[in-house]
């Protein structure tokens, strides 16, 4: 995990782009404990892997995830939560059985999250900026 939200550089992009996502287990259920909190980290980190993603950093409490990604501007928020959520699901599940019925069969997250973005400088800077170069 990264300290420092650097820029990103893809083929026709420079960005600095990060998303706070946080999402649930289904019925708010406490199972993010011992072994199932380890291997859903460890299962967050891969899927960060596997699709270039950055990830900055990442806590869970016993009902709930936090985690800050940056990715390029070709992900939208709403895929990139859907590709973590998606993939650690269907792997916690296959490792844990149990969460089947604790949470439900077909999926262990709830459908709703929460996402907010961070960048390197803040609204203020930008609309400042903006109002500075406007006429030049």
């Amino acid at each position: 995990m990264s300290d420092t939200l650097q820029t990103g550089k893809t083929r026709w992009t420079h960005y600095q782009i990060a998303y706070h996502f946080v999402w649930i287990p289904k019925y708010r259920r406490k199972v993010l404990t011992g072994k199932v909190e380890s291997a859903c980290k460890r299962f967050i980190a891969e899927c960060c892997v596997q699709h270039g993603f950055t990830l900055l950093a990442m806590e869970m409490d016993i009902d709930h995830v936090h985690c800050f990604v940056s990715a390029p501007p070709r992900w939208a928020p709403a895929t990139i939560v859907g590709l973590l959520k998606g993939y650690t699901s269907r792997k916690l599940r296959e490792q844990f059985p149990w969460l089947k019925k604790a949470c439900g069969r077909e999926q262990l997250w709830t459908q709703a999250y929460y996402v907010g973005t961070a960048g390197s400088v803040s609204a203020e800077v930008i609309r400042r900026y903006i109002h500075e170069c406007q006429g030049k």
